[in-house]
């Protein structure tokens, strides 16, 4: 008997879903916990299981489409046998009405058999192109007629035969496709993670009155001490002395979190927000850690970052970047925060003003590391000029709760510390 595919809840105050890839096909099979479809919300990317043995009977909802929680995207048919994976809805249109075709063809002659959709197998034909030329990206690794296209398009192209270019037809969108190699209209919906990212962003820019400020700090002790401890600990592992004891390596990231902790705790207004008309401290350091992931920028929060160790740092900052990337991040994790840290420099960013998360009140920028000429002991009887590994850092800052006085202090007490990294040991 089919059982109804329905979208789960997924969080709290979370009420529509946008419906993802499609991890299986019509009328395949699979097993109890396999992912059937990626469903995406405005902060987390998940997946829906297979309930049981069986095979997807239907697929109502496609990928990007929008649905609500506790909507049926498709059904299951539990215990049953499936066969062939139905073709995509663009194959079915192309092949309708073709006598006796297979559903897919083999690839001759290659090491590795390749299903080959039948509109896919007619686009290798027609361009002189052999199935192993071509990466499939198709349900179960089948080859679709839109790997063949986006091969010639942005492959080996120039080993294709040439193709008459198409007479203009109107897109979707009401602009006219152009011929082969001319520019292109798109238009592609924003996914609810960017619609999220955008709404925050501009509930940031006209709700808070945010301000930038600005300054260095000197990487020399800091790089020197991840040289250091992240040495060569033996020729058999390879490993560093920190990586040996931790379990990772000592990265420039908890350097900055614990050097922030401290500031905060100077400086509680950096870490407070706006209720209304009250401003709300907190006793605590929950640190955001913007991480580029998958499908886009999320802020996975370090809790009670002030206890944690560099090492508990690392590790956690590693396990939510790996999390990011195969989109499995948890809601839980992305909740809350009293202050983020993003690093632009890791892109090549120098200089960049972030944008606050509200309804925090801080962000710190980290930037590219560049060696060039400094005034080292100003003022003093050593005074001279070096070549130092420089970074620059900038604060934005809600300046209904924060004043310029207090969020300088608080940047010029970072760059202190990074500088000088025995601080952070001997709480000075």
């Amino acid at each position: 008997m089919p059982t109804d595919l329905i979208v789960p809840e997924v969080g709290e105050s979370i009420t529509e879903v946008q419906i993802g890839r499609w991890l299986k096909a019509e009328g395949e099979a699979v097993k109890k916990d396999d992912p059937l479809v990626e469903i995406e919300t405005d902060k987390v990317t998940l997946e829906l299981p297979a309930p049981a043995d069986g095979v997807v009977a239907s697929i109502t909802h496609q990928q990007g489409d929008d649905a609500n929680v506790g909507d049926k995207i498709g059904t299951f048919e539990e215990g049953a046998q499936g066969g062939a994976p139905a073709e995509a809805k663009e194959e079915s249109k192309d092949t309708k009405g073709a006598e006796a075709q297979p559903a897919a063809a083999t690839a001759a002659g290659a090491g590795t058999a390749v299903a080959v959709m039948p509109a896919a197998q007619r686009l290798l034909d027609e361009h002189g192109l052999a199935p192993d030329q071509v990466p499939a990206t198709g349900p179960g690794g089948r080859l679709l007629k839109e790997d063949v296209q986006n091969y010639i398009k942005h492959g080996n192209g120039a080993a294709t035969r040439p193709q008459a270019p198409p007479a203009p037809a109107a897109a979707s969108n009401g602009v006219a496709a152009g011929p082969a190699g001319a520019r292109e209209t798109r238009a592609v919906p924003m996914t609810p993670l960017r619609k999220r990212i955008a709404a925050n962003l501009v509930e940031a820019q006209q709700t808070a009155a945010l301000l930038t400020t600005f300054n260095e700090c000197d990487m020399t002790e800091v790089m020197a001490m991840r040289a250091k401890y992240n040495a060569v600990a033996n020729k058999k592992t390879g490993q560093g002395l920190y990586e040996v004891k931790h379990g990772t390596k000592l990265g420039f990231m908890s350097f900055f979190v614990k050097a922030a902790c401290e500031a905060l705790q100077q400086f509680p207004a950096i870490n407070a927000e706006v209720d209304g008309t009250t401003i709300v401290y907190k006793d605590y350091c929950d640190v955001g850690i913007a991480i580029g992931g998958g499908k886009g920028l999320v802020v996975p929060v370090l809790r009670n970052a002030e206890s944690m160790s560099f090492a508990d740092i690392e590790k956690k900052i590693a396990d939510y970047a790996a999390q990011a990337r195969d989109n499995k991040i948890q809601l839980d994790d992305l909740t809350g925060g009293t202050f983020t840290i993003t690093n632009g420099g890791v892109y090549g960013s120098l200089l960049s003003t972030p944008i606050v998360n509200p309804p925090q009140s801080g962000v710190l920028g980290m930037h590219g590391i560049v060696r060039r000429p400094v005034a080292v002991d100003p003022g003093t009887p050593n005074e001279r000029i070096e070549v130092r590994p420089m970074m620059y850092l900038a604060l934005t800052y809600d300046h209904r709760v924060v004043d310029g006085r207090e969020a300088v202090t608080f940047l010029k007490r970072i760059c202190d510390t990074i500088t000088d990294p025995t601080r952070l040991l001997m709480e000075v």
